[in-house]
């Protein structure tokens, strides 16, 4: 790897030389500037974070903390990256992913080590341990997700409480009377991860208000999870007509299962999604959607970091509005 040793050796110039043409902390005269940049680029060197932030006192680089758990859909998890990374880039800003479940401890070292100016943190729980120690960082910080006290951060998220009530209410007004949710596996319950604790509550009290019944059902990531969650669904009320898919990872699956049990998909069982809309539209029959805007979740979470970056101040929280797209799964019952 070329050091800054090496394009001093080669510019015929100290080391410290060429530090201060990176940095532009001391005035270097034309003709030596010239010498270093030709080495730099004939010997292809790259200064590292820190040498590159040395004039801005910034690194120009946000990490992206999303521990990558086995019950987590790594398919939309990377449309996340997707999009804070080209937004950080037409913020002329780079992206650290930092995907080890540390906790606490592993924000404090990627805080401790300067190697990012600010922190966005994904997979939020309500009661997120994290959040202490995200307060009392010296550096700008935001969350896509909510927890239940965000303690002053700035957090970014789909209003999933409404999502849910809007998946009851969109069913309801097609006739159905009893409807299932397919939830995400039981480790996101367990944990009490903020989307699908605050999807559930709207459901099942959007359904008690309307009259609805409802049952829940958490689904791990396999087809015989999905065999397995719709035979406990169907057993609790044998009436159930629609189903909530909440977990994208079995919705291929779900419905292969309901096509084995004889269910045709919109006349026997409708069918709604909460995933990305390019999930819904690829699958055999195009589905119902709420989606879930991971592009306009990443390109805010980015927006907002920048203003905090630029001296704006944190505790914001921003909750989309939920987008439902009828597509051919949902059909009008009875």
């Amino acid at each position: 790897m070329v050091t800054i040793i090496d394009v001093a050796r080669a510019a015929g110039v100290a080391p410290s030389t060429v530090s201060y043409v990176l940095s532009g902390k001391r005035s270097i005269s034309p003709e030596t500037r010239r010498q270093v940049e030709r080495s730099i680029r004939r010997l292809g060197y790259h200064p590292h974070a820190g040498a590159r932030a040395l004039a801005s006192s910034r690194t120009k680089v946000l990490a992206l903390v999303i521990p990558l758990r086995t019950d987590l859909n790594v398919g939309v998890v990377m449309q996340f990256v997707a999009a804070v990374s080209l937004a950080a880039r037409r913020y002329d800003h780079d992206v650290l992913l930092v995907t080890k479940d540390e906790g606490p401890g592993g924000l404090k070292r990627v805080a401790g080590s300067a190697i990012a100016d600010a922190l966005i943190v994904m997979d939020v729980e309500s009661a997120d341990p994290r959040v202490p120690m995200l307060l009392a960082l010296d550096r700008p910080v935001v969350l896509i997700g909510t927890p239940a006290d965000p303690g002053g951060l700035t957090c970014v998220d789909l209003d999933f409480n409404a999502a849910g009530a809007t998946a009851v209410r969109h069913l309801v007004r097609l006739g159905h009377r009893a409807v299932g949710l397919v939830g995400p596996s039981p480790a996101v319950y367990e944990r009490g991860t903020s989307f699908a604790e605050r999807f559930r509550r709207g459901f099942t009290e959007t359904a008690e208000e309307r009259g609805v019944r409802s049952t829940i059902q958490p689904c791990a990531h396999s087809y015989e999870a999905a065999e397995a969650c719709l035979d406990a669904l169907f057993a609790r009320d044998p009436g159930i007509t629609a189903l909530v898919v909440q977990n994208e990872a079995v919705l291929g699956p779900v419905l292969a299962d309901l096509r084995h049990r004889g269910k045709r998909v919109p006349s026997d069982i409708s069918v709604l999604a909460v995933c990305p809309d390019s999930l819904a539209e690829n699958q055999l029959l195009p589905l119902t959607t709420i989606g879930v805007p991971a592009d306009e979740l990443g390109e805010l979470a980015v927006e907002m970091t920048i203003r905090q970056l630029a001296g704006e101040a944190a505790g914001r929280t921003r909750l989309l509005a939920p987008r439902l797209i009828r597509r051919t799964s949902t059909a009008r019952h009875g």
